[in-house]
């Protein structure tokens, strides 16, 4: 082989290491820039994607895998490429990222730090200008908008309780500073979304109703409709009788009352049934009233359910704050938790 051949073919051996490491960190993407970084030309990139050895995902932007075969963290990375220098995975995508709460949105949200930007196929493109480095944090190598910054976006495009499950899950999650929450809002006083951060920090104890799906977000908006004290969710009730810890969906402990939320994915098998016969037997020995309700219940017939509701825990308090108005009753405190960066309440 003549020694140009050699050299050319040792070359492009160097260049597909380089391009395999980068694709490596880079969840099998990367942009036009990066390649011509190499030391490719347009053309050769071009050539290479008409051979199949690259597949262009965006404008300027390829992979080594084609579009179909990349993961979420492919496609997100894909994403923030495409919409050029400064760009960062945001609103729900980026609360997806941080495992806050996945609304199955479709299209992919980036941030700009800039005005106007370059639309993309399967992205929907934020332009900010308050957008800043304090905002911006790298999570799984892929560039992002931080916990805080992500909660504030979300504050214009989600429900107020959904807002109030993301804030919820920060703090289970604790990643969640308060002191950074005010920082947001000293800094961007004007956006739609400060009044709704404000009104879930001023209402909504943060931490206390974490959810875990659907039914138990039916069922919680069942008992807030019926003007009730939000329950515990998901909290473990240790018995007298030495067993093991029973996780509880939903407990209101004045009244001693617990309901659950049970979905047919999960309570369906005759394994799962006799597990919540023993687990249900248990507490009412120890003096608890366990209820069970279902999807099908809480969609179909909710004044069914909500009749039961009233006769376990009462009606609202006429100052609609939700006390419950069950004779002997006593008002329970919020519990005083720590959260992160030190606050407590």
């Amino acid at each position: 082989m003549p020694e140009a051949g050699r050299e050319t073919r040792k070359c492009d051996g160097f260049l597909d290491q380089a391009l395999a490491a980068l694709a490596l960190e880079q969840h099998a993407v990367f942009a036009l820039y990066q390649l011509r970084e190499l030391g490719l030309t347009d053309d050769a990139v071009h050539d290479r994607a008409a051979a199949g050895r690259y597949h262009r995902i965006h404008h300027t932007v390829y992979s080594l895998v084609p579009k179909a075969l990349l993961k979420r963290e492919g496609l997100y990375m894909a994403a923030v490429l495409a919409c050029g220098p400064g760009a960062v995975l945001s609103y729900r995508s980026a609360a997806r990222l941080h495992e806050l709460r996945n609304w199955g949105h479709t299209k992919i949200e980036v941030t700009v730090p800039k005005r106007s930007a370059r639309a993309h196929p399967g992205v929907a493109v934020h332009r900010s200008t308050t957008l800043t480095d304090q905002d911006v944090t790298v999570v799984n190598n892929i560039p992002c908008t931080t916990v805080h910054r992500t909660l504030f976006d979300l504050a214009e495009v989600v429900t107020q309780r959904q807002l109030e499950r993301a804030f919820d899950q920060a703090d289970l999650l604790e990643v969640l500073d308060l002191n950074a929450i005010n920082d947001q809002l000293a800094r961007n006083p004007t956006r739609p979304g400060a009044k709704r951060v404000k009104a879930v920090l001023a209402t909504h104890y943060i931490g206390s109703t974490p959810t875990w799906n659907e039914n138990e977000e039916m069922l919680l908006s069942i008992t807030r409709g019926l003007g009730l004290p939000d329950p515990e969710t998901n909290r473990f009730i240790v018995l007298p009788d030495g067993g093991p810890a029973i996780r509880a969906d939903f407990v209101w402990r004045d009244q001693r009352v617990i309901v659950e939320a049970d979905s047919d994915k999960w309570h369906r098998s005759k394994q799962r049934q006799e597990i919540d016969r023993r687990r249900d037997q248990r507490l009412t020995a120890a003096g608890w009233t366990v209820i069970r309700t279902s999807y099908r219940q809480m969609k179909h017939d909710p004044d069914e359910l909500r009749a039961v509701l009233v006769k376990l825990l009462g009606t609202a308090s006429p100052n609609g704050h939700g006390t419950p108005a069950v004779a002997g009753a006593p008002k329970r405190a919020r519990p005083r938790t720590t959260r992160a960066g030190g606050s407590t309440s």
